[in-house]
This record gives structure tokens, sequence and C-alpha cells, in this order.
């Protein structure tokens, strides 16, 4: 066998070791100041934000639902104090659905823009009353759980549905009657 030199790691002190495998030294203090500096830059970005703080507190009555499907088109609502929706500062949601009621938790996170975002909403709880036809309570309170993102626009809030399944439009509430 031939004699090689020593590893030089082999050859290094205890104390020299130990700061070079855990970090500790020059390194570890430059890692920490990094990641404190991450963390501050995070804490200021203008990132996604828990949307509870711009829809919470406001009501919305549904004025049209459009659909994707060419066939169906746009259903314009004839009633829309009928179908309210109010969101809670607390993540809860409180609905009118025609003749009947609902409720059911929202999570949403706005974007950067402030005006779009992304939103889910939790199973509706509803009141199952027969309502005369057309029967929209039900297809609100199916649809609501599918529900991905959100748009304010031209002082309107549209909710669209996962897989390009449609969109619903709902304008605010301006009287000062909510959902009863």
């Amino acid at each position: 066998m031939k004699d090689r030199a020593p590893d030089a790691r082999r050859c290094r002190s205890a104390p020299e070791l130990k700061s070079r495998r855990w970090g500790y030294g020059r390194h570890m203090r430059i890692g920490r100041s990094a990641l404190a500096i991450l963390l501050l830059a995070g804490c200021a970005s203008s990132g996604p934000q828990p949307l509870g703080l711009g829809l919470g507190g406001t009501a919305w009555q549904l004025v049209a639902i459009q659909s994707m499907d060419d066939t169906q088109g746009t259903t314009k609502i004839n009633a829309p104090e009928r179908f309210t929706l109010q969101f809670g500062s607390d993540g809860q949601a409180n609905l009118r659905l025609d003749c009947n009621r609902g409720m059911g938790r929202y999570d949403a996170t706005a974007a950067s823009d402030g005006r779009s975002g992304s939103i889910q909403f939790g199973p509706i709880a509803a009141t199952r009353a027969r309502c005369p036809p057309p029967h929209l309570d039900e297809r609100v309170a199916r649809d609501l759980p599918h529900v991905r993102g959100y748009l304010l626009k031209d002082g309107k809030l549209f909710l669209s549905l996962m897989a390009d399944g449609g969109i619903y439009e709902w304008a605010p509430i301006t009287s000062k009657e909510t959902i009863r």
C-alpha cells in the first residue's frame, strides 16, 4: 500500500471541526443575518394577504350567473334581493337563497393587486324549504363550494367556479337591509 498523506479533515482540532460542521463562528452569524433580512422582507412584501380585511363586512346580491356553455348563456336574476351573500370578518358567510337561508365558512387570499384572489367556501348548510321555480337556491348552494377565484371590477364581485364552470356576478347591497 502506498502511504498517503493524512486527510486534512482528520488533522483539525475538535473545536475547529465543530465550528465547521455545525456552522458556528462567522458562517453562522452571516446565515442568521441573512435569515433575519429575509424574514423582514417577507413581512413587508405586498404578496397575498388574507381577504377578511377586504370582503369582511360586505354584503352582495346576485344579479347574474354566467355559464361557460354557450347553450346555457347567462341567467339574469329577476329578484336579486332574494339571493344575497354577506361576508363576515370572522370567515363566516351568510346567505339568503330565495326562500331559504344558508351559512358556511370561507377562506380567501387577496392577490397583490387587491382586486382579485383565491377564495374557497366550505360546505353550505341551508334550509330546505321548497321555493317557487326557478330553483336557483339549490344551484347556488351547490355551486358555492366549487368557487375558486374572485374579482372586484366596476363595483361588482365576480366569483368564478373551478374548471370554467361559470361565473357568479354580485352587486353590492346598497340599502341598510342585509340578509334576514
